[in-house]
């Protein structure tokens, strides 16, 4: 897979798209996803252009690993999920739908199925405070 300038990750990161920011560092960026799997699922970007992982810089993979790491417990704090899926997929055949980068962090409740992936925009109201609820426990240290 190519990387594509115009991809819309790359977008969000030169605030040519809008996202509702969850946490930055100055290395990667998460924020909710619009067509969420469950409530709460959210996208962490490296800001440095790769498609695939095999294309990203130990200290870009090294810093989006440890910014999921740390969304993830803050997903469980904030949401008592029952676990927390964190998915990466490479090439169209793997999954992949935007050639950059990203780490899936959703969270997982018993007897809950997963919505269908890119199919429905959630409320951008109920995203945001979603958002709020897993902010409060982001820890950048």
């Amino acid at each position: 897979m190519n990387y594509d300038n115009s991809n819309p990750f790359a977008r969000i990161l030169r605030g040519e798209l809008p996202c509702i920011k969850v946490a930055e560092t100055g290395t990667a960026l998460a924020f909710m996803d619009l067509m969420p799997q469950a409530d709460g699922h959210l996208l962490v970007v490296p800001k440095e252009a790769a498609a695939e992982i095999f294309d990203l810089s130990d200290a870009s993979t090294v810093a989006c690993m440890r910014m999921t790491q740390k969304l993830a417990i803050a997903v469980r704090a904030a949401l008592r999920p029952d676990g927390v899926f964190i998915g990466q997929f490479n090439g169209v055949a793997a999954g992949q739908t935007v050639p950059h980068v990203h780490f899936h962090v959703i969270p997982r409740w018993d007897g809950q199925p997963l919505r269908m992936h890119g199919r429905e925009v959630a409320d951008a109201d109920t995203l945001e405070a979603l958002a709020q609820r897993i902010r409060a426990h982001w820890r950048a240290d």
